[in-house]
């Protein structure tokens, strides 16, 4: 209440245009004071990736040794709606963290928010390979992608499929909002966990492929994602995907057969013929959906 009544004298002192200024001033000072905090400068700018959600925290851990590096950040989902001049508040937040770097957001609705050297907004589907084909042609490969779009799960799976190819190598994808592989309005499961058409279901399929050369599958053939994703990291309703060149050998595997040599030289293995059900559903249908290239 008091807040309100001190920003209702100064509009009144200073006049709506330079209370504006004025605000937008301080809030520039204040956001470079706490550009290493992502939390901090979430609330500055309102975003909800603190206190409605707590993403910032694993932000923070991620992007950390980052920060100062010249990177392309493309997020999708800039906030608002289909208000044309509401949201963005995420990408004032990754503009200060990342000073070096350049943002992009993409989003269904039209978007009319002041120009930014370092921001800019694309108006497109999330699933329009063609669109996202052009986004990625003018900016170059992100370095760092954040799905936080329709939530979706079909929407999800496909952008991922689309855009994970075109991130640069040593890139992370990150999508938000991963509850709603459990809400049936969007596309999710709450009683069938390893349902293949959700998005949970999905991405726990994908960190099978990070161990493809333990498989005892004689002929296997490893696909995109086994060979490039090198890390995955679960959050409450998030995930990190890291991109890289995911060939580490194994210690008792060669070409998926068991290694004769190694296991004479005292290496031991228990083979099983047992499987976890659900992992093998899910790798079904990760292997039935391939990267868009």
């Amino acid at each position: 209440m008091l807040k309100d009544t001190f920003k209702q004298q100064i509009k009144r002192t200073l006049g709506v245009r330079r209370a504006a200024a004025l605000r937008s001033f301080l809030g520039d000072v204040h956001s470079r004071m706490h550009a290493h905090d992502l939390a901090r400068l979430a609330e500055i700018h309102n975003s909800d990736k603190w206190r409605s959600h707590w993403y910032a925290q694993h932000y923070q851990r991620h992007f950390r040794e980052r920060r100062k590096q010249r990177l392309a950040i493309l997020e999708i989902g800039v906030g608002g709606y289909d208000d044309p001049y509401a949201g963005g508040n995420s990408l004032q937040m990754w503009k200060y963290f990342f000073p070096n770097s350049m943002i992009y957001g993409i989003d269904i609705h039209e978007k009319r928010l002041p120009v930014e050297k370092r921001i800019k907004i694309f108006r497109g589907s999330q699933v329009d390979a063609a669109f996202l084909s052009g986004v990625v042609e003018e900016i170059g490969p992100p370095d760092i992608i954040i799905d936080d779009g329709s939530h979706l799960n079909e929407h999800v799976v496909k952008t991922f499929a689309i855009l994970f190819p075109s991130l640069n190598s040593k890139g992370i994808y990150v999508v938000e909002d991963t509850q709603t592989s459990y809400w049936p309005d969007k596309g999710g499961d709450s009683l069938n966990l390893q349902n293949p058409s959700t998005s949970m279901a999905f991405f726990k399929g994908l960190a099978d492929g990070l161990n493809y050369k333990e498989f005892l599958r004689p002929g296997y053939v490893p696909s995109y994602y086994d060979q490039h994703i090198v890390g995955m990291h679960f959050y409450h309703n998030m995930v990190f995907i890291y991109k890289g060149d995911n060939n580490e050998e194994s210690n008792g595997v060669m070409n998926n057969q068991l290694d004769v040599g190694k296991q004479a030289s005292g290496v031991g293995y228990q083979v099983s013929g047992v499987r976890c059900q659900a992992s093998a559903g899910v790798r079904s249908q990760v292997s039935g959906l391939k990267p868009s290239t």
